[in-house]
């Protein structure tokens, strides 16, 4: 097995440390734990004995996660090092070389390349621009096959936020339904929704759905690494199986915050609050590309802290974003990452005055290269 080279973690992992502004984030501005727990809750946290704990998930935490889902129950729920390893688990458990797997892109292109590391025969569908950046069924029908094992969609959708329409997502389970194959839905930035109306899980909608969440993105927890999968019992249990050979389990101390961070009344602050950040910081991002029509085009997300934006100038979006990194000390994310040129994703969840200093050395840069 060769591994292909994941090229958007590896640029973040690279330089996000070394530039004054790190505008790849796709996550939101992170809670610190005093900001997320109360008193009592830290002293727990204190006095929280170091062992492992439940591999598969606490039974609180899984009862948390379940309720978060129509229909399930804990036993559909299995919980992971991040939503990576809920990917990772997914496709190393569910198919074999040669297999057949329909991708939607553009997407986090963790899967495009495991899959194909894995040798399976990955063939990708496409959100349309001018649609929206929704589904053309039309695609999808002529691309499966009765070798098809599985679709994987990621939804809302990363890079472009875009939230599938229910009429998008019921015309995907009929076709899936017609082939009997399993949808696997990156669901991780469920509850990062603008308009705060929550994304509809393909959990519950379809019996061969793989529901992968977790708290690094909607939540503004990405330190503690807890991610899930939600599934039929006997897919959740074979997971488990698999995750014996990963990580074993998550860390007790992530297990307990993650669990009360699903409490209803946190959980419920915790979006709020994110969802609120989103909105205004937006609004900053908007104001700023409408001075600049004549270089940009964007479709505003419906959900997530990432703006795709397409660029109306001659220069590679590999190129440009090494010169801003190098020049401006600014790091964004080409377009060359999801296989698209001229385009850049921007992460927009940071503070609203970090952002704004973000976009000024855009900015800078833009006069520089484009007007020079």
């Amino acid at each position: 097995m060769k591994i292909e080279i994941f090229e958007l973690e590896r640029r973040q992992s690279l330089w996000e440390n070394t530039v004054e502004y790190n505008l790849t984030e796709s996550g939101i501005h992170p809670f610190t734990i005093s900001e997320l727990l109360n008193d009592e809750q830290i002293k727990q946290i204190l006095n929280l004995r170091l062992g492992y704990g439940q591999t598969n998930g606490s039974i609180e935490l899984r009862e948390s996660i379940s309720k978060i889902y129509p229909n399930a129950t804990l036993d559909n729920v299995f919980t992971t090092n991040g939503s990576a390893e809920a990917n990772f688990v997914s496709i190393w458990g569910n198919l074999n070389p040669q297999d057949e797997l329909l991708l939607m892109l553009p997407n986090y292109m963790q899967i495009w390349g495991l899959a194909r590391s894995f040798g399976v025969n990955v063939k990708p569908f496409h959100l349309k621009e001018d649609l929206e950046w929704q589904l053309d069924m039309d695609e999808i029908q002529k691309l499966i096959t009765h070798k098809t094992k599985m679709i994987a969609v990621c939804n809302p959708n990363n890079p472009t936020g875009s939230i599938m329409s229910l009429s998008n997502m019921e015309e995907l389970i009929d076709i899936a339904n017609e082939y009997s194959v399993w949808i696997l839905s990156d669901e991780v930035y469920r509850g990062a929704e603008l308009d705060s109306k929550e994304t509809t899980s393909f959990f519950g909608k379809y019996d061969k759905a793989i529901a992968v969440g977790g708290l690094s993105k909607a939540y503004s927890l990405p330190g503690l690494r807890m991610g899930w999968i939600v599934a039929p019992e006997e897919i959740a249990e074979k997971a488990w199986s698999y995750h014996d050979y990963t990580s074993i389990s998550p860390s007790v101390i992530s297990q307990q915050i993650a669990t009360w961070a699903l409490e209803s009344n946190t959980r419920q602050k915790i979006l709020t609050r994110n969802r609120k950040m989103l909105n205004e910081n937006l609004s900053v991002f908007q104001n700023w590309l409408n001075k600049r029509k004549h270089l940009f085009d964007f479709i505003p997300q419906k959900a997530g802290a990432m703006s795709f934006v397409r660029y109306y100038f001659d220069m590679n979006s590999t190129l440009l974003t090494e010169r801003l990194r190098k020049e401006k000390s600014l790091l964004i994310v080409a377009g060359d990452c999801f296989g698209m040129d001229n385009y850049l994703r921007l992460g927009i969840g940071s503070e609203k005055e970090y952002l704004l200093k973000g976009l000024q050395r855009l900015e800078e840069g833009l006069e520089e290269f484009v007007n020079a």
